[in-house]
């Protein structure tokens, strides 16, 4: 549709999972698209990367559950590379009195393991499961909504009404258990159902991930209820592994969007989105070159787009406000280790290691546990406990490391991106590394002396090379005050940012984090509504 003058109809900042799904939709209604990527490949943080010679892993994000079924099935994924393996068990905590808690996949055998350590527990166990099952699915028929906008016209009225009809239709008990799921701290809200301090523990790492809190702080069991709403391979709630690591994810929307007659351009960093009569009207790449467009989508944090994009003065002192108090605070450092051999925690039998170590290991024995690594990161930085979820991807994808070598991601959390005494990541990324590494030792006494090669991401790396502000794996915390039509603030939660043809993409935009390209899927239906009434 581009004509006279205009280099592509959208111009699209950022080439992660989201912008690449924006693109795809984008270029198959007919829209002449390109999107231009900072960093030398695809992905942003759902990236595959080599960091140590013969090993390989997803660098940030490291695990598939979000990801969109309809996104997945309407680009068709799979045909462009896509695999997803499920672990054999999902789940594995070690306990410190050298126990452990193993959470099968397999109900029966699930409520047995949890009836070992709490026979009321695994009472409560299906009840608890098929709570979280309804208000998972009452998430779930929101995800592709376009959030009415407070103030707007009829469709925001008209979309209003449509979500309302929609709880209006679900049961008091349910709508009151989604009142408080959404407000509660997910240490109150699991004291419904458990009474063991490892059973809560277990569910409750979900609520602190990617947020700077203790599991005592209200708000969590919403962030809980997030990381639920997902499904792998038909199972709802259930997480896998992309075969060749979560950039295989990207590289598949990348492939659906090339084929649909997208152009992406790689080591291409946006210098500035052009606005002129206020409207924008294209980007200014940092080699010189300007793309002239119709309109522009950003698959960046707001506070990025808003305070290094576009030139402040465009924008109202209140929305200029707003964004500057946009909360980016994640809590959260990366880690990827290359192993000569597989950790042997000790809480495991030689003949149980290979099976029970295929899905997530949490180093979070107990709710206090989680709540001193907060305070830890709250008043020294980071913690000295903290609290740690490993995968050992490489035993269910034999692409990631050389024949019995192994990599383990390591996601920990809390780490202040604000350090105390004006400290800068820089100097002490290193001692925080080994504060890991001691933690997961603990557990698995050969995992020290495994270890023969390491990427280590800070918050301060996150932001320096994946634009993650503050840290942040959400672009953007997930409070109340910022998810759905307060995302990522009152009044622009369409997609629409406050510059005609201006668009948000990414996940600072309904329904938030993870890597489910159900922003780009959004954002793209709006664009191509917006340019139908535009140029009919």
């Amino acid at each position: 549709m581009a004509g006279k003058g205009i280099d592509c109809d959208v111009a699209i900042v950022g080439a992660g999972h989201n912008g690449l799904a924006c693109a795809a939709y984008l270029a198959k209604a007919g829209l002449g698209v390109k999107v231009f990527e900072r960093r030398h490949l695809v992905g942003g943080a759902a990236v595959t990367e080599a960091f140590h010679p013969g090993f390989r892993n997803s660098v940030c994000s490291y695990t598939v559950s979000l990801l969109d079924p309809k996104v997945i099935r309407e680009l068709e994924l799979h045909r462009h590379g896509l695999r997803i393996v499920a672990p054999k068990v999902p789940g594995l905590m070690p306990l410190p009195d050298g126990d452990r808690l193993v959470t099968y996949a397999e109900p029966h055998e699930r409520q047995a393991e949890i009836a070992r350590h709490s026979p009321h527990d695994a009472e409560a166990l299906d009840d608890y499961e098929a709570t979280i099952a309804r208000l998972a699915d009452a998430l779930r028929a929101l995800v592709h909504e376009t959030p009415p906008n407070a103030g707007g016209g009829l469709a925001d009225l008209l979309r209003a009404l449509r979500v309302g009809n929609r709880f209006r239709k679900r049961g008091l008990p349910e709508l009151r258990d989604l009142a408080d799921i959404l407000v509660m701290s997910e240490a109150d809200f699991l004291d419904r159902w458990f009474e063991n301090e490892a059973v809560k523990a277990h569910f409750a790492f979900s609520g602190i991930v990617g947020t700077l809190a203790s599991p005592y702080h209200p708000g969590t069991a919403y962030v809980l209820l997030h990381h639920d709403w997902g499904e792998v391979n038909g199972k709802r709630g259930a997480w896998g592994h992309a075969i060749g690591g979560m950039g295989a994810i990207s590289e598949a929307l990348a492939a659906a969007a090339r084929e649909a007659g997208a152009a992406i351009e790689t080591d291409a960093p946006v210098k500035e989105v052009v606005v002129e009569k206020g409207k924008a009207a294209g980007v200014a790449l940092e080699d010189g070159r300007l793309i002239r467009a119709r309109a522009v989508a950003a698959n960046v944090n707001p506070k990025l787009l808003f305070g290094r994009l576009v030139d402040e003065g465009l924008l109202e002192p209140e929305f200029r406000k707003r964004i500057k108090n946009y909360r980016t605070v994640s809590g959260s450092f990366r880690m990827n280790v290359a192993l000569c051999e597989l950790p042997r925690f000790t809480c495991l039998s030689d003949d149980e290691r290979k099976a029970c170590m295929t899905g997530s290991i949490y180093i979070t024995p107990s709710m206090a546990y989680m709540d001193e690594a907060w305070r830890d990161a709250r008043f020294r930085g980071w913690s000295r406990k903290p609290a740690v979820e490993i995968m050992v991807p490489s035993l269910l994808d034999d692409t990631l490391a050389p024949p019995g070598a192994h990599v383990a991601s390591l996601f920990c959390q809390h780490f202040n991106p604000e350090l105390p005494d004006g400290r800068s990541w820089d100097e002490v990324r290193d001692e925080a590394a080994e504060t890991i590494i001691d933690t997961v030792t603990a557990h698995a006494p050969n995992f020290r002396g495994a270890i023969v090669g390491r990427q280590i991401l800070s918050p301060l790396d996150l932001e320096r090379e994946f634009g993650l502000i503050g840290g942040d794996i959400f672009h953007g915390a997930l409070d109340l005050n910022q998810i759905f039509s307060l995302r990522p603030t009152l009044g622009y939660a369409d997609y629409r940012m406050p510059i005609k043809g201006l668009y948000l993409c990414g996940s600072g935009a309904h329904p938030g984090g993870g890597v489910t390209a159900v922003p780009g899927h959004n954002a793209a239906r709006e664009i191509v509504a917006d340019f139908k009434r535009w140029f009919g």
